[in-house]
């Protein structure tokens, strides 16, 4: 199988539908969650992700645009989007979004989580020590996660004392053995934050045991003109073109 693997589209219409014209033909999508939030058109990417994904996790900023979670938990600028956001959504969108989960299993393979394992709503997994830690909570080989809007993936020992960090350029392949577990992060379609305003996403091969990193461009600044017609805050739009 093709599978698509996104996360943190973040109502960003505009990076998701260059994503999926980049991916061409695929088998199924996987979504880590945060599909709203923070961007100018959450109906238009909770439908379109409805459309194409096979799986679709819950995110921190998808509860809290829901109101399942406090918006205090967040800073001004996100509160305010947030807010907004969740006044936005039609309430099919709204019913569809409700029962999501923020981490699941599938086929005993494959471990999803929006944040991590441990702490599938909130943690931010980025350090090696904290990839160790969470091993302990999934028993599949291979672990998916988002949150952090950082493509990166970490490729631990089975005897869980060893944590290699991989940062991938564009294009780069992974390829999955049978000596080591791995988290994977795909990094963010519509806010990456690691200093590539790209829209980021991965294709993994079932098949091969590959992924590959992709990045692709968008119209950035059709986003940013979106956002400003919303009244959405100018750090939030600024922070696109940085990457940030």
């Amino acid at each position: 199988m093709r599978i698509v693997v996104l996360s943190d589209v973040h109502s960003n219409i505009v990076a998701l539908e260059t994503v999926l014209a980049d991916a061409g033909s695929f088998d199924a999508l996987w979504c880590l969650g945060d599909t709203i939030g923070y961007g100018p058109a959450p109906n238009e990417c909770v439908e379109l992700i409805r459309q194409h994904a096979t799986i679709t996790l819950t995110g921190n900023h998808d509860l809290a645009c829901l109101g399942k979670i406090s918006l205090d938990d967040f800073n001004p600028d996100a509160r305010r989007a947030n807010l907004w956001n969740g006044l936005q959504l039609k309430p099919t969108n709204r019913e569809w979004l409700l029962p999501l989960p923020p981490a699941l299993s599938v086929d005993h393979q494959y471990y999803l989580a929006h944040g991590s394992p441990r702490e599938p709503v909130w943690e931010y997994l980025l350090m090696p020590s904290q990839a160790l830690a969470n091993l302990e909570w999934f028993t599949e080989p291979i672990c998916f996660i988002g949150h952090s809007h950082v493509q990166f993936a970490f490729r631990c020992s089975r005897d869980d004392r060893r944590c290699e960090r991989i940062v991938p350029e564009a294009g780069s392949q992974l390829n999955f053995t049978d000596n080591a577990r791995y988290f994977v992060n795909p990094g963010s379609v519509g806010q990456p934050r690691d200093h590539d305003p790209r829209a980021a996403y991965a294709i993994f091969d079932t098949e091969r045991q590959t992924l590959t990193f992709k990045r692709v461009a968008y119209d950035i600044k059709q986003t940013q003109e979106q956002m400003r017609d919303y009244g959405l805050p100018s750090a939030l739009i600024y922070r696109l073109s940085i990457g940030m």
